[in-house]
């Protein structure tokens, strides 16, 4: 069910995302500059090193992409699939109308941005995935590398820094999106993402947020799939 409000003139800081949320977002956008680095720097007498940043830096990722589905759908109401993926009509229409000044009355992600979160998920799993099977044609092989050939696993390693350049740009299209939001519609979706709140109508119910106890029972989960593939 999409969760959205209409404007009233009575406004209070309301809790829409919930700390394991924010922590994916903030700790995904770490992965993915360590993954950057990581890999840049990897040449010459470090280079040993800095794969094994890389590695950990992946296998921290897988952890929290299995995080981030398991709790896109027990999780708290904004961080549902099914609470911000709306028709595509819906998003387009959303976009179409990026010029017009108007307050935020989105409780979760606006229709566009619920697709971006998708679009930016799935390159994610992709980047992850081809990771797990890559090799670097040295000591670094991934750790399901095994069970492909060495071909196979060469190719999936240049599928692996292909998807990260696709990745790439679609984070750089989230950012821009971010700030016209901030300059053209003067809606502020950063921080929100920092502190959990944002004003909203005080006339509309507050989201259901999951349990503390939900989301370490998710973490335990994720850790012990990401250990038990990163031990294969």
């Amino acid at each position: 069910m999409a969760l959205r409000t209409t404007k009233t003139s009575l406004m209070l800081a309301m809790k829409v995302w919930d700390r394991s949320t924010r922590l994916f977002h903030w700790l995904t956008l770490a992965c993915m500059v360590t993954s950057y680095v990581s890999i840049s720097l990897a040449d010459g007498a470090n280079a040993a090193v800095w794969m094994r940043v890389h590695v950990v830096s992946g296998e921290t990722m897988l952890g929290l992409l299995i995080y981030r589905l398991i709790w896109g759908v027990i999780g708290s109401e904004t961080a549902r699939f099914g609470s911000f993926l709306r028709n595509p009509v819906v998003a387009l229409r959303s976009l179409a109308k990026w010029r017009e000044t108007s307050g935020d009355v989105e409780v979760g992600h606006n229709p566009p941005g619920g697709w971006m979160v998708v679009l930016l998920l799935g390159l994610l799993l992709a980047q992850v995935g081809t990771g797990l099977f890559a090799n670097d044609d040295g000591a670094t092989k991934g750790p399901l590398m095994r069970f492909v050939s060495k071909s196979t696993s060469d190719m999936l390693s240049d599928l692996h820094g292909a998807i990260f350049n696709v990745l790439m740009g679609a984070a750089a299209v989230h950012v821009v999106a971010i700030t016209l939001y901030l300059v053209v519609k003067h809606q502020n979706l950063i921080t929100p993402m920092v502190t959990g709140k944002k004003r909203l109508p005080a006339a509309m119910p507050a989201p259901r947020l999951a349990s503390p106890l939900a989301a370490i029972g998710t973490l335990l989960v994720a850790v012990v799939v990401t250990l038990a593939v990163a031990l294969l």
